[in-house]
């Protein structure tokens, strides 16, 4: 997830994930995969380097990994 700021300054956190393109024209219009479209204050760069940021965080997260001994059979998951 991304903050970003509507062009009427209105707070805007969005799954970068799910942008599409980013276009600039006068001003910068995220296209969602879902076919919305946002008109943000931030430029296409700096769009980009939050989206880098936030995808950077992820994978320095350490992963936790849990072993089993056994696997357990199916009624004692229940």
């Amino acid at each position: 997830m991304i903050r970003l700021t509507r062009i009427n300054h209105v707070p805007l956190v969005l799954n970068s994930d799910l942008i599409e393109h980013v276009e600039i024209t006068p001003d910068t219009v995220i296209a969602m995969a879902s076919g919305q479209k946002f008109i943000v204050l931030e430029s296409a760069d700096e769009v980009i380097e939050k989206v880098i940021d936030f995808r950077r965080t992820i994978a320095d997260r350490p992963q936790r990994v849990s072993y089993c001994e056994e696997p357990m059979a199916v009624e004692e998951q229940r």
